[in-house]
């Protein structure tokens, strides 16, 4: 079975901006740092050798993993964890983003 995105555990669409991102990544157990990119930035297919785990603070982005998954769209609030390994890509909204993010080992 294809490892596949899945939903960041207590995804609270209402609650934006990178101070609460930063708090509910910490609640996990992680560090996060973050990213800031302008409308339509893309990031070609890749993998990570660790687990992502990946809350969009501000603005939106889209991932693609697989020549066959659906798009997954975070918007502030959302967030995401992608397994080690998963090849992805993405691209930024039209208002660009601003996104915190940790990596865990695999397992």
């Amino acid at each position: 079975m294809r490892p596949q995105i899945q939903p960041f555990p207590d995804d609270r669409a209402g609650e934006v901006g990178v101070d609460a991102a930063r708090a509910r990544l910490r609640a996990a157990g992680v560090e996060p740092s973050a990213w800031r990119n302008g409308p339509g930035d893309r990031y070609a297919q890749h993998d990570h050798a660790t687990t992502k785990l990946l809350i969009c603070a501000e603005g939106s982005i889209t991932f693609f993993v697989g020549p066959d998954a659906d798009p997954v769209e975070l918007t502030a609030g959302h967030g995401l964890v992608l397994p080690a390994r998963t090849a992805h890509a993405a691209i930024v909204g039209a208002n660009g983003c601003t996104c915190l993010e940790a990596h865990r080992p695999p397992g």
